[in-house]
């Protein structure tokens, strides 16, 4: 692997970044995804975030029937102008193996930050809509109001079928059967 800078890996201008010059951008801990060709740089997730999603990816991995496996913070490539890297996914353990993936996960979280709330809710969730995610989560990590929105697809379109708040319980069905309480994802913090 060549270690490169940011600037080197700027496209020309007016031309907007592919999926290939976003493989090459540097290990900075910083999160690097593209959205239909233009850079989006996050900062590093915090510890709250992470607990939240370790505590997800635990309670999904005990309920995942065998053919299916959950993975964390992967690189989903929706197409040549577009990658993610989402908290979660789930998908079928035959497609597990290459550097990315580029099939429909079964399932995708986002553990929503502040810096990428509108992104999650609106630009990826459409992106995903289109790619085909037949389950889109995102887990509003607040400490005193934790929260859950669950997006299905139906007829290719996603509808919002739950928001579980606090201790209210969000029984999934797609892409298995699971249950979810906010608040537990979040306890034994302290509410400062």
């Amino acid at each position: 692997m060549v270690a490169v800078s940011t600037i080197e890996e700027w496209p020309a201008a007016g031309r907007p970044f592919t999926v290939a010059e976003l493989d090459r951008m540097p290990d900075d801990g910083r999160r690097y995804e593209l959205l239909d060709g233009v850079l989006v740089v996050s900062p590093r997730p915090t510890t709250v975030h992470q607990l939240v999603a370790t505590r997800l990816a635990a309670l999904l991995v005990s309920a995942c029937p065998g053919e299916l496996c959950v993975v964390a913070e992967p690189a989903v490539m929706l197409s040549e102008l577009t990658e993610f890297d989402p908290d979660l996914v789930v998908v079928r353990m035959d497609e597990v193996g290459g550097a990315k993936f580029t099939k429909p996960p079964g399932l995708v979280v986002e553990v929503r930050s502040p810096s990428t709330a509108l992104i999650d809710l609106n630009h990826k969730k459409t992106a995903y809509e289109q790619f085909g995610v037949p389950s889109y989560w995102v887990v509003v990590p607040d400490r005193w109001k934790p929260g859950l929105l669950v997006f299905e697809a139906f007829d290719g379109r996603y509808e919002e079928v739950a928001h579980a708040v606090g201790d209210q319980i969000f029984t999934a069905v797609r892409p298995f059967a699971v249950e979810v309480v906010p608040f537990r994802l979040l306890a034994g913090l302290p509410m400062d």
